[in-house]
């Protein structure tokens, strides 16, 4: 386990800053976070971020308009860091710049990580690898920018502070962070609650074909393809469908389909007390938290439900609820 940031840098002189597939918050915010605190702390090292597009509303954090989306810029590393994926599939079209790095680390919070890199740092009691990579930063060049794109991750895995991995110590260090002169609601109103139009129509029908099932604790909801076109919105812009239908009353645990082609979904799952999905999840070749997770799956949508289902009922069994 590593204790500070520079015990990864060794004598590198160029560095790449890799996320995973579909960039969320906590990965937009880690891996902006760090790529500013490297040109603070080690100003001679050239760094780069690669990631896929990722939500507009982040682009107001330092650096989101170098961010590279070029998955072959022909480009070899001296180090290569990793930061939010838990196997070596979730950097999907830019692992040509891990596998071609002469030394390679990944920093995470997933219980589900693989250990993949040269140098591993996972710490899955951490609410978010935003939290993981403050403590092992040096204070002295943790800015107001550094501290934006850090609180914004925080604020993203722990869904504003309410999921089950928020602790005292996350708590503490997004005090930390707020004392940096952050515009802290500001950017939760802006990155986490705030939709467009056709988002708040894509949440709307989501809400309204959703299905209850197993006597309430379950619900999900599918988006189709022909959906997305219609409201002319991308997958991006499903964001918070999940967390809104984890809160219907009663309900234990939600489901987010949304088709990539024929027969074939992305899944997020979401709980609230006691379903482990990342369990599920990797059981279906993904990954993710205890109270968050997804996968990918085939068949049509009762067929994906129906597999869901049968490990969502065993620990519902387990915990008395069924």
């Amino acid at each position: 386990m590593l204790t500070r940031i520079d015990d990864i840098l060794g004598t590198a002189k160029t560095a790449a800053i890799l996320g995973h597939v579909r960039p969320d918050g906590d990965c937009v915010g880690s891996c902006l976070g760090l790529k500013n605190y490297l040109e603070l702390s080690h100003p001679k090292l050239r760094v780069q971020v690669y990631l896929e597009d990722f939500p507009n509303s982040f682009r107001f954090l330092k650096g989101a308009e170098e961010i590279s989306h070029d998955a072959d810029d022909g480009t070899v590393y001296d180090l290569c860091i990793v930061l939010d994926a838990g196997d070596k599939e979730r950097i999907g079209d830019f692992s040509n710049y891990f596998d071609s790095a002469a030394t390679t680390a990944c920093i995470d919070h997933h219980i589900t990580n693989s250990g993949f890199a040269q140098m591993m740092h996972v710490c899955p009691d951490r609410s978010a690898t935003s939290e993981v990579l403050f403590t092992l930063m040096d204070d002295a060049f943790v800015d107001k920018n550094v501290a934006e794109c850090l609180y914004m991750g925080i604020v993203h895995d722990t869904g504003v502070f309410k999921h089950s991995n928020t602790t005292g110590e996350t708590m503490r260090i997004a005090g930390e962070l707020i004392d940096k002169g952050i515009d802290f609601s500001g950017i939760i109103d802006r990155t986490f609650y705030e939709k467009t139009y056709r988002q708040n129509q894509i949440l709307g029908r989501m809400l309204t074909e959703s299905v209850l099932f197993m006597d309430g604790l379950c619900i999900f909801a599918a988006v189709r393809k022909k959906i997305l076109d219609f409201y002319q919105v991308g997958t991006k812009d499903l964001d918070g469908i999940v967390d809104q239908l984890r809160v219907t009353q009663g309900v234990e645990c939600a489901i987010l389909l949304y088709e990539t082609a024929s027969q074939e979904f992305k899944v997020s799952m979401r709980s609230n007390r006691v379903v482990d999905v990342s369990r599920i999840a990797a059981y279906f070749g993904g990954g993710g938290h205890v109270r968050a997770a997804g996968c990918s799956m085939t068949g049509s949508v009762h067929d994906v439900i129906n597999n869901l289902s049968e490990h969502i009922e065993k620990q519902l069994v387990e915990a008395g609820l069924r």
